[in-house]
C-alpha cells in the first residue's frame, strides 16, 4: 500500500444531497478542502457545465456519488427513461476532465454482476460473467469496464450501506428501526442474506483510498460477514424496549447479494468493521433523536414493500 498523502487536494463530491454524499462531504470536510455539490449546484450530464465547474474551483480529486435509478424508491426503473444515457454522461462528463495528476473515486453497485445470477460473496473476477439485464446495473457494468482500462480511476463496488441520511422510507435497517420508535410491526417481504456495511466504516475506508496509490483497479467495498435482515430486524428488537412483532410475507429466501473483500483488504488491513449490533444500535440512538421529523403516515403505509423482489 503506497500512501499518497496530499495536503493540496481539493476534492469534489458529486449527489451530495445524497445518503452517501452528504455523508462524506461531511466526514471529509474536517479534513480536506471539499466541496459537495447536488443537482441544483452543478448539472452532471452537461459537459461544459462540469468542465467549467472543476476548473473554475481548481478540482484535482473526484469522488462521484451520483447516480440515478436501481432502488425500490424507483421502483427498479420500471417506467423510467434513460437511466443508462444519465447514468453515462455524468460518469463520462467527470472522466473527461481528468488529467494525469487528477484522480477519482467512482462507485459502482453489485448490480454489475446481474440480478438474475447472484452468487454468495461474488468475487471482482465473477464480473463481466454475465451482462446485467437492468438498466440500473448494466450502467454500473459499462464504467466498470471503462475503469479497468483507466489510468486514474478507481472504482469502489457498493452493496449494502446502512447508517444516518439515509431514506428511511424504503432503505430496510432505518425503515426497521423507525416501526420499532413507532411501535409497529416490521413487515419483510422475503428474507434475504445481505452485505451491510456500516456508514463510518465505509467513510473509513474511502479515505483510505483517497491516500493511497491502489494496486488495482475495482473492489468490492464489503464487510467480512453478511446478515440475513430477519436477524438485522432481531437485533433492533433486543436493543429496543419494544419488541416488534417481524412478519415475513414469503417463507423462501430470496438470492443473497454480498461480495468477497479479500481485495479491499489486501489494500486496507489491518481493518476493524463495526459489528452489525454495534452499528444498528448506533443507528437506533440517532433515529430516537430526530423522531420528531419522521414522516409517521409514509411509514405507516409502507409504499415500497411490494416493489421488494422476490426470487
Amino acid at each position: 500500500m503506497q500512501q499518497i498523502f496530499n495536503d493540496n487536494l481539493r476534492i469534489l463530491v458529486t449527489g451530495a444531497g445524497g445518503f452517501v454524499g452528504k455523508n462524506l462531504t461531511e466526514f471529509l470536510s474536517s479534513k480536506y478542502f471539499v466541496i459537495g455539490a447536488g443537482h441544483n449546484d452543478l448539472e452532471l450530464t452537461d459537459e461544459n457545465a462540469v468542465k467549467d465547474f472543476i476548473k473554475r474551483n481548481k478540482i484535482n480529486f473526484i469522488i462521484h456519488c451520483a447516480n440515478i435509478g436501481g432502488s425500490r424508491k424507483t421502483v427498479y426503473d420500471q417506467g423510467s427513461v434513460d437511466v443508462v444515457s444519465k447514468n453515462l454522461r455524468m460518469f463520462f462528463n467527470l472522466a473527461r476532465c481528468l488529467t494525469s495528476d487528477m484522480r477519482m473515486i467512482h462507485f459502482g453497485s453489485g448490480a454489475e454482476y446481474d440480478r438474475r445470477n447472484y452468487q454468495p460473496k461474488m468475487s471482482e473476477d465473477f464480473f463481466d460473467t454475465y451482462v446485467p439485464e437492468d438498466d440500473y446495473g448494466y450502467s454500473k457494468y459499462i464504467m466498470s469496464k471503462y475503469i479497468r482500462g483507466s489510468e486514474n480511476i478507481v472504482g469502489l463496488r457498493i452493496f449494502g450501506l446502512y447508517g444516518k441520511y439515509e431514506d428511511y422510507k424504503f432503505k430496510f435497517i432505518s425503515n426497521a428501526i423507525v416501526k420499532n420508535l413507532i411501535k409497529l410491526p416490521i413487515l419483510i417481504n422475503q428474507n434475504v442474506m445481505f452485505d451491510y456495511l456500516y456508514i463510518n466504516d465505509f467513510l473509513n475506508i474511502v479515505e483510505k483510498f483517497i491516500n493511497i496509490k491502489p494496486k488495482r483497479k475495482i473492489y468490492n467495498i464489503t464487510p467480512e460477514k453478511s446478515i440475513d435482515i430477519v436477524s438485522a430486524a432481531n437485533i433492533i428488537n433486543e436493543i429496543s424496549n419494544f419488541k416488534s412483532e417481524i412478519i415475513i410475507v414469503n417463507d423462501s429466501m430470496n438470492r443473497a447479494y454480498s461480495g468477497n473483500n479479500s481485495l479491499i483488504m489486501d489494500e486496507i488491513s489491518p481493518f476493524k468493521f463495526t459489528s452489525y449490533e454495534d452499528g444498528i444500535q448506533n443507528l437506533y440512538n440517532y433515529y430516537k433523536t430526530i423522531i420528531q421529523t419522521i414522516d409517521f403516515e409514509a411509514i405507516k403505509e409502507d409504499p415500497f414493500l411490494k416493489f421488494c423482489k422476490s426470487s
